[in-house]
């Protein structure tokens, strides 16, 4: 969605029609993956509404990553000191805010049918965005 959204401000026609290229591409991956869905087992249903607590989720995870990929890339022993003390706050926040949707049912750590079916929803709504 986001290559979506930025595409229509593009002004240099090369890179337009790399995003055109990229969106195209990465719409058919995931109508090729969302043909598996059906075959997936059932155990319950999603009624969970919480994007806003979902999209802390996700901010934590990615900040995980960038910051161990940042202390792999990091020469200053005392940079790298702050980027792990950076890290572990980032891991304090995830399970801050994963045990807060887990508590109240909004996210099914272990419910493979909510997982995938939140997926779905996220992908259909990313085909549907217009360009």
């Amino acid at each position: 969605m986001k290559f979506k959204k930025a595409y229509p401000k593009i002004k240099d026609p090369i890179l337009k029609t790399i995003y055109r290229q990229t969106i195209d591409s990465l719409t058919q991956n995931i109508m090729d993956l969302l043909k598996f869905y059906p075959l997936t087992p059932r155990t319950g249903r999603d009624d969970a509404s919480a994007a806003a607590a979902r999209e802390l989720l996700i901010f934590a995870k990615s900040s995980i990553k960038n910051y161990a990929v940042t202390i792999t890339e990091t020469a200053t022993p005392s940079l790298r000191k702050v980027f792990r003390k950076h890290l572990n706050g980032a891991i304090d926040t995830h399970a801050k805010i994963f045990h807060y949707l887990y508590e109240r049912n909004l996210y099914p750590a272990y419910d493979l049918y909510q997982l995938l079916q939140n997926d779905v929803d996220v992908s259909n709504q990313t085909l549907s965005q217009p360009f």
